[in-house]
């Protein structure tokens, strides 16, 4: 999936001092945000299976789907939107 961000002409200048490549730093900075992500949703995922007990889908991308299908996880959007 492709997503593009606008940098002011200031925030690239500042981006170059700490970056050698800033389309790589900030690919380099999503892509390890995810894999944080993955891993807080694989254990949250086996804890709930396992407290449920529901057989863990095979394989990392089934988990993530199946966290989302059992509502173990949802979006922050969908979340942030939800009343108690």
């Amino acid at each position: 999936m492709d997503y593009t961000i606008t940098l002011s002409d200031t925030e690239k200048k500042c981006m170059e001092y700490i970056a050698v490549d800033v389309d790589e730093w900030i690919t380099n900075a999503a892509t390890n945000r995810a894999a944080v992500a993955k891993q807080e949703i694989l254990k949250l995922n086996m804890e709930y299976c396992n407290e449920n007990s529901v057989t863990i889908a095979t394989g990392e991308d089934a988990q993530i789907t199946q966290a989302y299908t059992l509502g173990v996880i949802k979006k922050l959007a969908d979340a942030s939107t939800s009343t108690p």
